[in-house]
């Protein structure tokens, strides 16, 4: 009997991180057509991998690119407080999405696509 619930809990994870792992590869069933980015995660041949993160656009200057920031607290032993502090990362941001500053974006890393960009839009979530 405890041999059979070991199973189902290997099933269950195994089943979690399958899931995980395709859920991004799902997105490429949708039809664009004018999407014609190589670059694109879901409609070109790029693959995900690896971290996933949501933050805000804080500037869509450059072509294709956008900077991503999300705030973080990092707790600070001395004074038993948290100070505010954030992190900042290029992603590659599609024609098909184009998501503006301000928007709330979903970023999923993948191979180096330039020099300091490797993640790449895979949603706008606002």
């Amino acid at each position: 009997m405890v041999d059979e619930k070991k199973k189902t809990v290997k099933e269950v994870k195994a089943s979690s991180e399958t899931h995980a792992k395709t859920e991004h590869r799902e997105l490429k069933t949708e039809n664009n057509s004018n999407c014609i980015d190589r670059k694109c995660a879901i409609h070109g041949t790029v693959e995900t991998r690896g971290r996933v993160f949501e933050g805000i656009v804080v500037s869509d200057k450059m072509q294709k690119t956008i900077t991503l920031e999300w705030p973080r607290l990092n707790f600070l032993q001395k004074y038993e407080r948290y100070e505010k502090r954030h992190s900042k990362i290029h992603a590659h941001n599609p024609p098909c999405l184009s998501a503006k500053t301000g928007d709330k974006v979903r970023v999923a890393e993948c191979r180096p696509l330039a020099k300091t960009v490797t993640f790449v839009v895979i949603e706008v979530l606002r």
